[in-house]
């Protein structure tokens, strides 16, 4: 009898940054049938699992009542890196690969990566960049289009102050031609990034290099549109209908593109009465992911 577990664990990637993540394993009758059974690497936004509510406190334990363990991964753009300076998204790379390394090297043997919001941008980067090294499917939920292009948006919709024009010419000027240097950075502030006001709710902070690098112009790898084509497992979409953030034809047109370029194991799954968090309607939430897990060899 192997016992149901809740470990934190902490590992190193190769460029030296410390992980800290939470391992959730339920019951199972033999070591054996913990490792042949599936495991999901959780990625999630800037907030990571220990500082948030919903899909990244609720679904672990969901999961392990339907035999699913789960590793939840606290990378670089947790506690506000973007806001720190050390969430590059480029980066975290970094921490998918070595997470994928520990599961492998326990003996896990059906791993699978689920990210939610910013962490859906990011497990298509690791799977269109790795070809999908270690992991049989993706699991996407509020997955953007492309997060330079949704800021754009999004700004020029709100009236932001400063402008995403006026953001893109500052941080040439303060990052100078080789933005890959750590020595010249700042923070500022977007007024209206998210709503029409000025109160602190609709508003966002950056450091120029976070943002150059996931919210820039030149963000190819935030692109998500742009990358997926190289996707070439399979890919479940899970989409609230009612999402405030992520509009409704966004995951529709990422499927489009990985069709069009050959993956046709790809399935969307709108999730009613959910709105940018799917467990807002756990039970058609957690029947896709499971039913579609079931269903990959």
């Amino acid at each position: 009898m192997v016992h149901e577990q809740k470990s934190l664990l902490t590992y190193k990637t190769e460029d030296g940054f410390e992980v800290n993540s939470l391992l959730v394993t339920p019951e199972f009758a033999s070591e054996e049938d913990l490792y042949e059974s599936p495991i999901i690497i959780n990625l999630y936004g800037v907030l990571g699992h220990f500082l948030t509510r919903g899909t990244p406190v609720r679904l672990p334990p969901l999961l392990k009542e339907k035999n699913i363990s789960t590793l939840s991964v606290n990378t670089r753009m947790a506690f506000m890196g973007q806001i720190m300076g050390e969430g590059i998204f480029p980066d975290t790379i970094h921490e998918m690969k070595e997470s994928v390394n520990v599961l492998q090297k326990e003996g896990f043997r059906n791993i699978f990566m689920l990210g939610y919001s910013l962490g859906a941008n990011m497990a298509v980067y690791y799977a269109s960049q790795t070809s999908s090294f270690g992991i049989k499917g993706l699991i996407l939920e509020g997955c953007s289009y492309s997060l330079p292009y949704s800021q754009q948006r999004r700004l020029e919709r709100n009236r932001s102050i400063p402008s995403y024009e006026a953001i893109y010419l500052k941080a040439k000027e303060v990052l100078g031609p080789n933005p890959e240097k750590k020595k010249k950075d700042q923070i500022f502030i977007v007024y209206r990034a998210w709503g029409d006001s000025f109160n602190p709710i609709d508003a966002e902070m950056f450091t120029y290099r976070t943002w150059w690098f996931m919210r820039g112009p030149q963000a190819y790898y935030a692109k998500t549109c742009e990358i997926i084509k190289n996707v070439k497992i399979p890919v479940l979409f899970i989409h609230g209908i009612d999402d405030d953030v992520v509009d409704i034809w966004e995951p529709k047109e990422l499927k489009n593109i990985m069709n069009q370029a050959g993956n046709k194991d790809v399935t969307l799954r709108y999730i009613p009465r959910a709105k940018h968090d799917c467990i807002e309607n756990p039970k058609d939430s957690i029947d896709g992911i499971t039913g579609w897990i079931s269903k990959i060899d």
